[in-house]
């Protein structure tokens, strides 16, 4: 098996994605001798999602295959379980992983917030590392102060050069205001292909949500129906004056008033790259 690529769970014939350097996390003052807690997610919230970025390994084997992981470039899709420094957070999936959890380190020098409840996924990319504290400080130009770190010594590590907010398609649609202006990543099932740069991605998991309406800036290839994608991009209100002014948009006229009569001030997710 391969170990050189992104991990994902799930879904194994994913076939690529648009990858996001999002802001790294920034978590407010609290005492971090006592890891807080975020609140549990369902089961059903706890599952990893879909990439189409090349994916042949399990979150699992970020703890079960360490040694060959070692300075490897992982991607994992997972909730955040709880804090440990100011830069530093553990992840896990009951379903994968026994007890441990890992450790995830940011290395953006970007500040970026956690969601304040784990049932919002969090996308990671990252360096996997044995913990050493000095070489990490060292290689990557950080500050970690070993009283946060002391139960890490020599455990399995993610150093994340990019950290991205996850939800699903229905959670956008439900609650668009939270997320608006956000750089994002998105995973569904593709659904209503009105073009090469306009699909929607299908929700029928989150109660209330709708399709979520994908809009690229510039071609690509032409996306399946039913395909599962991931996508990154900043959540917007679909208002076409403002688009085609940020965006410098050419789509022709028949898709613009498509748009414009199906999802005027709907979400929309404009994906740049």
């Amino acid at each position: 098996m391969n170990y050189t690529s992104n991990i994902y769970t799930h879904w194994k014939q994913a076939k690529g994605a648009i990858a996001l350097t999002l802001m790294a996390i920034f978590l407010p003052a609290c005492n971090y001798n006592e890891p807080q807690a975020i609140t549990p997610a369902t089961p059903q919230q706890q599952r990893n999602q879909v990439s189409r970025e090349v994916v042949d390994n399990e979150i699992a084997e970020v703890t079960d295959k360490t040694d060959e992981l070692i300075g490897k470039t992982v991607t994992i899709r997972t909730q955040p379980i709880r804090l440990i420094g100011p830069t530093s957070f553990t992840v896990n999936d009951k379903e994968l992983f026994d007890s441990q959890n890992i450790l995830v380190i940011n290395a953006t020098g970007k500040p970026f917030t956690l969601p304040s409840t784990n049932d919002i996924p969090l996308q990671i990319t990252g360096q996997v590392r044995r913990f050493d504290l000095a070489k990490i400080n060292q290689d990557y130009k950080l500050d970690l102060q070993s009283e946060y770190y002391s139960d890490y010594d020599d455990q399995p590590v993610i150093v994340a050069k990019s950290l991205a907010l996850s939800p699903n398609p229905g959670e956008l649609t439900a609650n668009p205001s939270a997320y608006y202006g956000k750089k994002l990543t998105v995973t569904g099932e593709v659904e209503n292909i009105s073009s090469a740069i306009a699909y929607t991605l299908d929700e029928d998991k989150f109660f209330g949500g709708e399709d979520l309406l994908i809009l690229h800036t510039k071609s690509q290839p032409r996306v399946k129906q039913g395909e599962q994608v991931t996508v990154s991009g900043v959540l917007r209100p679909l208002v076409i004056a403002e688009l085609e002014r940020d965006y410098n948009l050419t789509w022709d006229s028949n898709l613009r008033k498509q748009l414009a009569a199906k999802y005027r001030n709907q979400p929309v997710l404009i994906v740049t790259n």
